[in-house]
Protein backbone atom coordinates (compact mmCIF):
# COMPACT_ATOMS: atom_id res chain seq x y z
CA UNK A 1 0.00 0.00 0.00
CA UNK A 2 2.37 2.77 1.22
CA UNK A 3 6.13 2.68 1.51
CA UNK A 4 6.92 4.17 4.94
CA UNK A 5 9.70 6.72 5.12
CA UNK A 6 12.83 5.81 7.09
CA UNK A 7 14.28 8.03 9.79
CA UNK A 8 17.95 8.81 10.07
CA UNK A 9 19.79 7.53 13.15
CA UNK A 10 20.74 11.10 13.97
CA UNK A 11 17.06 12.01 14.35
CA UNK A 12 16.36 9.46 17.09
CA UNK A 13 16.87 11.71 20.15
CA UNK A 14 14.67 14.44 18.68
CA UNK A 15 12.08 11.89 17.59
CA UNK A 16 11.93 10.45 21.12
CA UNK A 17 11.31 13.96 22.46
CA UNK A 18 8.48 14.36 19.96
CA UNK A 19 6.98 11.02 20.96
CA UNK A 20 6.99 12.07 24.60
CA UNK A 21 5.40 15.40 23.68
CA UNK A 22 2.65 13.62 21.74
CA UNK A 23 1.98 11.39 24.75
CA UNK A 24 1.68 14.47 26.97
CA UNK A 25 -0.74 16.00 24.45
CA UNK A 26 -2.86 12.84 24.72
CA UNK A 27 -2.03 11.80 21.17
CA UNK A 28 -0.72 8.28 21.80
CA UNK A 29 -1.28 7.06 18.23
CA UNK A 30 1.23 9.63 17.01
CA UNK A 31 3.68 8.66 19.75
CA UNK A 32 3.24 4.99 18.86
CA UNK A 33 3.99 5.71 15.20
CA UNK A 34 7.18 7.60 16.04
CA UNK A 35 8.39 4.79 18.29
CA UNK A 36 7.73 2.23 15.57
CA UNK A 37 9.78 4.37 13.17
CA UNK A 38 12.65 4.48 15.66
CA UNK A 39 12.49 0.74 16.32
CA UNK A 40 12.49 0.14 12.58
CA UNK A 41 16.04 1.53 12.36
CA UNK A 42 17.21 0.69 15.88
CA UNK A 43 15.29 -2.43 17.01
CA UNK A 44 16.87 -2.58 20.47
CA UNK A 45 16.34 1.07 21.44
CA UNK A 46 15.20 0.68 25.04
CA UNK A 47 13.86 4.23 25.38
CA UNK A 48 11.70 3.78 22.28
CA UNK A 49 10.38 0.45 23.61
CA UNK A 50 9.39 2.00 26.93
CA UNK A 51 7.80 4.98 25.17
CA UNK A 52 5.93 2.61 22.82
CA UNK A 53 4.72 0.51 25.74
CA UNK A 54 3.40 3.65 27.46
CA UNK A 55 1.80 4.94 24.25
CA UNK A 56 0.03 1.61 23.87
CA UNK A 57 -1.23 1.69 27.45
CA UNK A 58 -2.48 5.22 26.80
CA UNK A 59 -4.79 3.65 24.22
CA UNK A 60 -6.36 1.04 26.53
CA UNK A 61 -9.59 3.06 26.74
CA UNK A 62 -9.98 2.88 22.97
CA UNK A 63 -8.65 -0.54 22.02
CA UNK A 64 -7.89 -2.56 25.11
CA UNK A 65 -7.33 -6.07 23.79
CA UNK A 66 -5.02 -5.30 20.86
CA UNK A 67 -3.03 -2.59 22.65
CA UNK A 68 -2.78 -4.81 25.75
CA UNK A 69 -1.33 -7.69 23.74
CA UNK A 70 1.11 -5.40 21.95
CA UNK A 71 2.28 -3.86 25.23
CA UNK A 72 2.81 -7.28 26.82
CA UNK A 73 4.81 -8.43 23.78
CA UNK A 74 7.31 -5.62 24.42
CA UNK A 75 8.09 -6.67 28.00
CA UNK A 76 10.58 -9.48 27.17
CA UNK A 77 12.49 -7.07 24.93
CA UNK A 78 13.31 -4.82 27.89
CA UNK A 79 16.80 -5.75 29.06
CA UNK A 80 16.43 -4.61 32.66
CA UNK A 81 14.57 -6.89 35.10
CA UNK A 82 13.40 -3.90 37.15
CA UNK A 83 11.87 -2.32 34.04
CA UNK A 84 10.19 -5.56 32.97
CA UNK A 85 8.65 -5.90 36.42
CA UNK A 86 7.71 -2.24 36.86
CA UNK A 87 6.13 -1.92 33.42
CA UNK A 88 4.21 -5.17 33.96
CA UNK A 89 2.64 -3.32 36.88
CA UNK A 90 1.96 -0.26 34.74
CA UNK A 91 0.21 -2.42 32.14
CA UNK A 92 -1.99 -4.05 34.81
CA UNK A 93 -2.77 -0.71 36.48
CA UNK A 94 -3.79 0.92 33.21
CA UNK A 95 -5.83 -2.13 32.27
CA UNK A 96 -7.66 -1.76 35.59
CA UNK A 97 -8.35 1.92 34.89
CA UNK A 98 -9.72 1.02 31.46
CA UNK A 99 -12.10 -1.46 33.10
CA UNK A 100 -13.17 1.24 35.56
CA UNK A 101 -13.76 3.73 32.77
CA UNK A 102 -15.78 1.38 30.57
CA UNK A 103 -18.01 -0.04 33.29
CA UNK A 104 -20.50 -2.76 32.54
CA UNK A 105 -21.15 -6.21 33.98
CA UNK A 106 -18.09 -7.68 35.64
CA UNK A 107 -15.97 -4.59 35.12
CA UNK A 108 -15.65 -3.79 38.84
CA UNK A 109 -14.26 -7.23 39.68
CA UNK A 110 -12.02 -7.18 36.58
CA UNK A 111 -10.67 -3.77 37.63
CA UNK A 112 -10.11 -5.00 41.18
CA UNK A 113 -8.16 -8.05 39.99
CA UNK A 114 -6.04 -5.93 37.65
CA UNK A 115 -5.27 -3.43 40.41
CA UNK A 116 -4.22 -6.26 42.73
CA UNK A 117 -2.05 -7.76 40.00
CA UNK A 118 -0.44 -4.35 39.45
CA UNK A 119 0.21 -4.01 43.18
CA UNK A 120 1.92 -7.41 43.18
CA UNK A 121 4.17 -6.33 40.28
CA UNK A 122 4.98 -3.06 42.05
CA UNK A 123 5.94 -4.92 45.23
CA UNK A 124 8.33 -7.08 43.19
CA UNK A 125 9.71 -4.01 41.42
CA UNK A 126 10.28 -2.28 44.75
CA UNK A 127 12.81 -4.99 45.66
CA UNK A 128 14.67 -4.42 42.38
CA UNK A 129 14.62 -0.65 42.03
CA UNK A 130 17.65 1.58 42.41
CA UNK A 131 18.20 3.46 45.67
CA UNK A 132 16.20 6.67 45.71
CA UNK A 133 13.60 5.41 43.24
CA UNK A 134 10.21 5.22 44.90
CA UNK A 135 8.20 4.84 41.70
CA UNK A 136 6.90 1.33 42.54
CA UNK A 137 5.74 2.47 45.99
CA UNK A 138 4.03 5.53 44.51
CA UNK A 139 2.20 3.37 41.96
CA UNK A 140 1.27 0.78 44.63
CA UNK A 141 -0.19 3.54 46.81
CA UNK A 142 -2.20 4.91 43.88
CA UNK A 143 -3.73 1.49 43.21
CA UNK A 144 -4.51 1.00 46.90
CA UNK A 145 -6.17 4.40 47.15
CA UNK A 146 -8.31 3.78 44.08
CA UNK A 147 -9.52 0.48 45.55
CA UNK A 148 -10.20 2.08 48.95
CA UNK A 149 -12.13 4.99 47.37
CA UNK A 150 -14.27 2.66 45.28
CA UNK A 151 -15.93 0.15 47.59
CA UNK A 152 -17.71 -1.47 44.62
CA UNK A 153 -14.31 -2.81 43.50
CA UNK A 154 -14.32 -6.33 44.87
CA UNK A 155 -12.93 -9.67 43.76
CA UNK A 156 -15.23 -11.75 41.56
CA UNK A 157 -15.64 -14.22 44.38
CA UNK A 158 -14.60 -14.45 47.98
CA UNK A 159 -14.00 -17.44 50.18
CA UNK A 160 -16.79 -17.21 52.70
CA UNK A 161 -17.21 -19.82 55.37
CA UNK A 162 -20.78 -20.94 55.41
CA UNK A 163 -22.28 -20.82 58.86
CA UNK A 164 -24.47 -23.81 59.69
CA UNK A 165 -28.14 -23.03 60.11
CA UNK A 166 -29.31 -23.41 63.67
Amino acid sequence: MFQLKTLSKESIPRSLEKAERYRLLNEPVEAESICLDILNIEPDNQAAMVMLLLALTDQFDRRLSTALNQARELLPRLRNQYQRTYYSGIISERQAKAWLHHGGPGSASAAYECFREAMSWFEQAEALCPVGNNDPALRWNTCARIIMRNPHLQPAWTDKIEQPLE
